[in-house]
């Protein structure tokens, strides 16, 4: 059992869950996810995170359900029937329950980086032409979290939260870029693993890449105002591109050169909403969760010297050779 918004280990129950399921030739691995920070699941309620709110109480649900567990297991009480997968769905803030994880009838479909910061469903067209530039400088990098950034597990710190940050924090830096789909006209059910195609190329030898899918809150929230234009991240993570041909061959970049980063983003089950918009961002920097990038290749940038810790200028495409997209699974 797991946390979407584990702060302390992310991915490691999919993981497991998925390694030890090709094995399971007994039936006695299942997985749970909730929509919780590391632990919260022990928390009296469970009930929200940061500014979101989740409808019931959560941590009681998983109590109930971990006592079924356990009596069956322990103290042979029950049937032992119990669901493959418990899940709650962010968005709709309800648990589901499913036969497979990720559910096997989700179907791909690609959402498109375009022209003027617009995303689509239909794959560009054009040739040529389509990218976006913006300048990357590990002097001023982009934060994870808004400033100040509080000691870990310091007084007043948001370090157990940080994963729902509302993202207008940096969404107007010169140096993160955006692409948003039109106000959807129906809900869109997303469930399972979220994995981007950056196309992009850098005039240095070595940069990151930070992806982000972001679940936009209309302009005016009826619901709550608090929430209005709120940008909720659902998906997030970073790419090294010295690593674009295998973590064990890494290698400097060829400057002006564009690379396709295929990038895990993992596993969500959320819906965004009728009225709300779904957007991509792209940043080279997501200071200090993730350390600097000299961008200039060097061997070891832990031993690098301050002139490798360089500007650059990083592209991302998005015409039809070089199609930057994100495959997201939906529910039908």
């Amino acid at each position: 059992m797991g946390g979407y918004y584990d702060q302390e280990d992310l991915n490691g129950p999919q993981l497991m869950y998925g390694a030890m399921e090709k094995r399971d030739t007994f039936n006695r691995n299942y997985i749970v996810l909730g929509p919780w920070y590391h632990g919260e699941w022990e928390s009296p309620r469970g009930d929200s995170l940061g500014k979101i709110a989740f409808g019931s109480n959560t941590s009681a649900w998983f109590k109930e359900l971990q006592k079924k567990w356990f009596d069956y297991w322990l103290r042979g009480i029950g049937d032992g029937k119990f669901d493959e997968a418990n899940c709650f769905q962010t968005g709709s803030n309800v648990w589901k329950t499913y036969s497979s994880w990720p559910p096997r009838e989700a179907v791909v479909q690609n959402l498109y980086a375009g022209a003027g910061g617009r995303a689509s469903f239909v794959a560009p067209t054009a040739s040529t032409g389509g990218s976006v530039r913006y300048v990357s400088d590990p002097a001023k990098p982009v934060p994870y979290r808004q400033l100040p950034i509080e000691a870990t597990y310091g007084r007043g710190s948001h370090w157990r939260n940080w994963h729902v940050d509302d993202q207008r924090f940096v969404y107007t830096r010169p140096d993160v870029v955006s692409f948003m789909l039109d106000s959807l006209t129906s809900d869109l059910t997303v469930t399972g693993s979220i994995i981007a195609h950056l196309w992009a190329s850098t005039t240095g030898t070595d940069a990151d890449w930070v992806v982000k899918l972001i679940d936009v809150y209309p302009n005016w929230d009826g619901k709550s105002w608090e929430m209005s234009g709120y940008m909720l991240p659902v998906a997030m993570e970073v790419f090294r591109g010295r690593f674009v041909r295998g973590f064990d061959k890494p290698g400097p970049l060829v400057p002006g050169k564009p690379e396709e980063f295929v990038i895990n983003l993992h596993q969500i089950n959320h819906v965004f909403k009728k009225g709300h918009r779904v957007m991509v961002q792209v940043q080279s920097s997501w200071f200090p969760i993730i350390d600097r990038n000299p961008q200039r290749y060097v061997s070891n940038i832990f031993e690098a010297n301050d002139n490798d810790f360089i500007k650059a200028e990083e592209t991302v495409w998005f015409d039809r050779e070089h199609p930057t997209r994100v495959e997201l699974p939906v529910m039908r």
